[in-house]
């Protein structure tokens, strides 16, 4: 892209901004900051909804194509294919657009403004919402907001393809039944480390077009009123040139939740003149009685209802660009076309995590089995393939219907459902347990045993998003739920061979299974191809090379308090326990080799360091490794090495190929007690491998990380 043509094309726009605005009544100003704007017929300004979502497809738009839900796309640890991905939904995203606007459909979920993609840290893993994240580290989800945004956004020197929102800013992740409410509390150190970078990267180098606020305070102010977060870090740090969206309805919790304020004007008041452009909801049509109180000048309203029309600009909604914006030839056929669903297929299959493959009972040779059980509550259900904020598919394929596709005409496929996903209530147990006669009758029919278990959006989600089974959304612990922790000794009792499948969208405590089931395969919320990608894995079609975005911890109880923002405790970066199945975690079918590992540089230098290693493929299938790279630096009370490098290679069966994977200055810098990076004196050692470098990572793949030491002896 051509910056500096960029950049006089966004002056253009912003001058034709000033003067539009210039030109409207304060009435008309103030319609345009809430989602559901106004037509301006005078001004040639169509009414236009901001209100639209694309986590991980269009959403709640009917038929678009409904890719794995965000947690499963961290779990590629792929960030060229998650652009790839965002990329397809942005194309959808157009295609239905034009097509809309050609009807004049103008309603909410019908526009370009995307409230996607949700970049806050999955600290937790009882959180709700954790689902819709790119994961617990702040690196792997700067990588990949900044490359899904890109897919969103696209490459064009004078237009967005889309206008991407980075949300929810900050420190947003549970409880969600306190969300409208809490305050959290949080150091000026992990703020700086663990919540913002992820912020900061898709500002500073996606050019992410729109950020959205929490509905929660931080250290006292409302996020969406917070001048901390909005002006001082948001603008003047970071330079950012976009407009701020509130969180649905979080300014009324101003006063209503938080009591902050007093009245909805103060409210309205509050978040506008602290660097709130654009409302979702109506709080914003008090700014009227607010201008005429002299708390809000007409001059702030006109700042922000100019960078929502350079927004509709860049996005060529506003304006006569027919001939110059490519966008506006994308036909509606893209939409769920052949292409879309095997772009669909291929991440699912990318996003599969292996745990556990005792002897290598995977993959499966179907030519080989006779009758395959599949017995679950996630079995053949479609809600556990697509999370929430799905759009609509044409057609999903679940688990049950996967294998029975690619089982072949010699293999029977027998079903059970098994058990519901949760008991209810005590009264419903006894009823819930009468087709445990037909999965031992299944068991006993069968040479093998696929269990699909998990939870859906209805155990984990938003708050009040899909009527939650528990309180809020979020999980009240890692468990399964009992009765089908209890379907699985019956199926394990049958004596045959069992794999389990995990659809879920957080960390499990599944440290029964770990013990006694051989193969152990975590496949997230795979959307609406999930059912084929899962058998093309089972039956060795595809080689896993999915990762761990999260750690899979073995108690609820080693977990620091839900509500306590502190991340001392938490996640890879600092926990002490030893996980069950680690961050940056995942087995293949094959077998990966390290050798010659090399840096570029004996000392640290502003420059960075490029960190190489041969990776071979020692074993008989081809497979795409991720070769990682952690940094840690020695001495007391630092972090654990932390990712800070990634990519992926493919090899061919005994092939060797050379890697190459650069490290920044910023990657070996630490955060202090009042936020400010340094770059501590001595050695840091750099870990390369396909995992992190602890204990229980190697013991799980039987293999060694590769360590390099490279020393700081000058810069700070």
């Amino acid at each position: 892209m051509d910056l500096n043509k960029n950049r006089e094309r966004i002056k253009v726009f912003k001058a034709e901004a000033k003067r539009l605005v210039s030109q409207m009544t304060i009435e008309e100003k103030v319609y345009q900051t809430v989602n559901a704007s106004s037509e301006i017929k005078r001004l040639g300004i169509k009414s236009y909804d901001w209100w639209n979502e694309a986590l991980h497809g269009v959403a709640r738009a009917g038929t678009a194509t409904v890719f794995p839900q965000a947690i499963a796309l961290a779990a590629t640890f792929d960030e060229e294919f998650v652009e790839k991905a965002g990329d397809a939904v942005s194309t959808e995203g157009r295609a239905k657009f034009h097509m809309q606007q050609e009807y004049e459909d103008y309603d909410m979920y019908k526009g370009l403004s995307f409230w996607a993609p949700n970049i806050n840290i999955f600290r937790d893993p009882r959180w709700g919402r954790g689902h819709e994240t790119f994961g617990e580290d702040p690196y792997l989800t700067s990588r990949m907001g900044v490359r899904y945004i890109e897919g969103l956004q696209g490459h064009d020197e004078n237009y967005l393809k889309s206008a991407a929102c980075a949300k929810h800013m900050a420190v947003h992740s549970g409880p969600e039944s306190l969300r409208h409410s809490f305050n959290a509390v949080v150091s000026k150190k992990d703020l700086y480390e663990t919540y913002l970078p992820a912020f900061q990267a898709c500002v500073q180098e996606a050019g992410v077009e729109s950020v959205m606020g929490a509905y929660n305070r931080i250290n006292g102010e409302p996020c969406c009123g917070s001048k901390t977060l909005l002006q001082d870090i948001l603008r003047d740090k970071w330079g950012f040139d976009g407009h701020v969206v509130s969180d649905c309805y979080a300014i009324r919790d101003f006063h209503e939740n938080h009591h902050i304020t007093a009245t909805p004007q103060e409210s309205a008041a509050m978040a506008m003149n602290n660097g709130c452009d654009l409302n979702c909801g109506k709080m914003f049509l008090y700014l009227l009685d607010a201008v005429n109180q002299g708390t809000v000048s007409e001059e702030r309203i006109n700042e922000a209802v100019e960078r929502l029309m350079v927004t509709r600009m860049k996005l060529g909604i506003l304006g006569n660009d027919e001939k110059t914006n490519p966008y506006k030839r994308i036909p509606y056929e893209v939409v769920d076309s052949k292409e879309m669903k095997q772009l669909n297929r291929e991440a699912a299959c990318k996003s599969i995590v292996l745990l556990k493959n005792d002897n290598h009972m995977l993959p499966v040779n179907p030519g080989t089995i006779g009758t395959i059980g599949v017995i679950g509550p996630n079995a053949d259900s479609r809600k556990a393939l697509v999370g929430n904020y799905e759009g609509t598919a044409s057609r999903y394929r679940t688990v049950l219907e996967g294998i029975q596709d690619a089982a072949g005409e010699n293999t029977r496929v027998l079903f059970s459902e098994g058990c519901p996903l949760i008991s209810a209530t005590e009264k419903q147990k006894k009823r819930e347990t009468r087709r445990f006669s037909e999965v031992r009758a299944i068991c006993k029919a069968s040479d093998m045993v696929v269990a699909c278990m998990g939870l859906d959006a209805m155990l984990e989600g938003e708050q009040g998003d899909t009527g939650n089974e528990f309180p809020g959304g979020d999980k009240p612990d890692l468990n399964l739920p009992d009765i089908q922790n209890r379907l699985l000794e019956i199926i394990m009792e049958s004596g045959k061979p069992v794999i389990l499948l995990l659809l879920s969208g957080s960390a499990m405590s599944v440290t029964w299974a770990d013990k006694h089931i051989p193969a152990i395969l975590q496949c997230w919320y795979p959307g609406a191809e999930g059912g084929s990608a899962i058998a093309d894995i089972l039956f060795g079609i595809r080689n896993p090379e999915g990762r761990l975005p999260v750690t899979f911890y073995r108690t609820t109880e080693e977990l620091p308090a839900f509500e306590d923002y502190s991340m001392k405790g938490r996640t890879y970066r600092f926990m002490e326990n030893e996980a069950l199945y680690p961050f940056g975690y995942g087995l293949s079918y094959t077998c990966y080799e390290y050798r010659n590992e090399a840096l570029s540089h004996e000392s640290l230098t502003e420059e960075g360091v490029v960190v190489s290693v041969d990776v071979s493929n020692i074993g008989e299938m081809a497979g795409k490794e991720t070769v990682q790279v952690y940094v840690e630096a020695e001495g007391p009370d630092t972090p654990n090495p932390q990712l800070k490098g990634i990519k992926k290679v493919y090899l061919e069966p005994h092939e060797r190929k050379n890697v190459e994977i650069y490290l920044p200055y910023s990657a070996f810098c630490l955060f202090d007690e009042e936020g400010k990076k340094y770059w501590p004196h001595g050695y840091y050692r750099i870990f390369v491998g396909g995992s992190q470098p602890d204990k229980r990572s190697q013991s799980l793949l039987k293999s060694n990380v590769r360590q390099l030491y490279i020393n700081n002896n000058g810069l700070s």
